[in-house]
């Protein structure tokens, strides 16, 4: 069946401009000139696959659409037509769940592109890749690619730029991606984790000190700001700054100076910020928590990432790259994920997100070096403590020698090239697991 679009337009021309072009195109095509149409269409039994909606509406706003579509139709992508120019409205429509965005006057040519890339993710390259040996970015879901063209649009500018979403989201790879494709990339690269530096520290780490400034002050000591110069540098979860050094980031980024604890004249430093968090900051700022005035300088550009749970098309090829990671690491070779576990892993909430899922990857890929993993081996150890083998592993290769043998009808030398062992391997198992009869089993 061919992927039906809603298309929303309150302009009739385009409106039917866009419907003779994805009919062309193999779409089914449903039409609606506002918001209350949309929802009324949402809200109907006919599936809709993709939504394509203008920002401004005549009742209401594509955003409203948006909302609607991810309640009535979660799985559904938006993707937002802004006028030219209106990057401010595409990015909060990225963060608010869109799936893709589009300037107007939208070409049919791109058009076809972009809606095509959801329908055939096959065809999108498994990740993004920067230059200068950046880490790469693993994924062909929609709302990461679009996130990536954000990053795209920004990174050649100085602008400071606010990486959002849930913690191991990967809020630090795509920092040093912009830092790659940015101007400054030949500069360095500096990271801060604001939670993991004590808040009697944090001043001294980010600004410095002069000698004699306090007790064991020995000799005068740059901060993270100074040793950025020139480059990039990360403040990750920015959420975490104490009030009264907040103050002083201000007034960094405003003036493009810094002051040593200790005194001394102020230092002119040439530094790209990029602020990451998993907090929501304008609710901070209202309670008080974070100051307004910083939040409306380091929200310039923001860029939201989504978590796991919203990409899962994406999960088996992140498990894959994970799992060679981890083998290279080891020097071992990576565990092969068989179809069911790599169906597993995409049906997991995963509240961690990737970092949950490089852990679990990581004891997979110590326990289980070039085997072949299924979902049983993976359910055992993401309830097993780390590092603790569990107890079902044994259970789990019987069964893994059982199914080789019975779809071997019982030739041991097949079997075992089915497994990767050798013969003598595979008899010492056999006796092990007592599966002498197994498939009419022939020694």
């Amino acid at each position: 069946m061919a992927p039906r679009i809603l298309v929303v337009e309150d302009r009739e021309s385009l409106r039917l401009l866009l419907a003779r072009a994805l009919a062309k195109e193999g779409y089914e095509v449903a039409l609606a000139a506002g918001r209350v149409e949309a929802e009324t269409a949402l809200a109907a039994a006919a599936p809709v696959d993709l939504v394509l909606t203008d920002l401004k509406l005549p009742d209401g706003s594509g955003l409203d659409v948006l909302r609607a579509a991810r309640s009535a139709r979660p799985t559904a992508p938006v993707v937002v037509m802004t006028a030219y120019g209106s990057v401010a409205a595409a990015v909060e429509a990225m963060k608010l769940g869109a799936a893709d965005f589009l300037e107007k006057p939208v070409g049919i040519a791109e058009l076809r592109a972009r809606l095509g890339a959801f329908f055939a993710e096959e065809e999108a390259p498994e990740a993004f890749v920067p230059p200068g040996g950046a880490p790469p970015i693993v994924g062909r879901h929609p709302r990461l690619r679009a996130a990536l063209r954000l990053l795209a649009r920004v990174a050649p500018t100085d602008s400071t730029v606010l990486l959002t979403g849930a913690s191991g989201t990967g809020k630090e790879l795509f920092a040093r991606a912009l830092h790659a494709l940015s101007p400054r990339a030949g500069g360095p690269f500096v990271a801060v984790n604001c939670a993991a530096i004590p808040e009697t520290l944090i001043e001294n780490e980010l600004f410095g000190h002069e000698r004699g400034a306090f007790t064991g002050a020995v000799r005068a000591q740059r901060g993270r700001f100074e040793l950025a110069a020139g480059g990039t540098l990360l403040l990750d979860e920015i959420g975490e700054l104490p009030l009264a050094v907040q103050g002083k980031v201000l007034r960094a980024l405003e003036e493009r100076t810094v002051e040593r604890v200790g005194g001394g004249a102020p230092r002119r430093v040439d530094v790209r910020l990029v602020a990451a968090t998993n907090r929501d900051l304008a609710a901070m700022v209202a309670t008080g928590e974070f100051r307004a005035d910083l939040f409306y300088r380091l929200d310039v550009f923001p860029v939201a990432l989504p978590p796991l749970a919203e990409r899962a098309s994406d999960v088996p090829l992140l498990a894959r790259h994970l799992l060679r990671q981890a083998g290279a690491r080891h020097r071992t070779p990576p565990p092969e994920l068989t179809p069911a576990a790599c169906d597993w892993l995409a049906a997991r909430p995963w509240p961690g997100n990737v970092r949950e899922l490089a852990n679990l990857l990581e004891r997979a890929a110590i326990l289980h070096p070039g085997e072949r993993l299924g979902e049983r081996e993976l359910a055992a150890l993401a309830t097993a403590p780390p590092g603790a083998i569990p107890e079902p592993l044994v259970e789990t290769e019987a069964e893994r020698l059982r199914a080789a043998l019975t779809a071997a009808g019982g030739d041991p030398r097949r079997a075992a090239a089915a497994l990767g062992i050798s013969l003598r391997s595979l008899q010492r198992k056999v006796r092990e697991h007592d599966l002498g009869g197994v498939g009419r089993y022939r020694s």
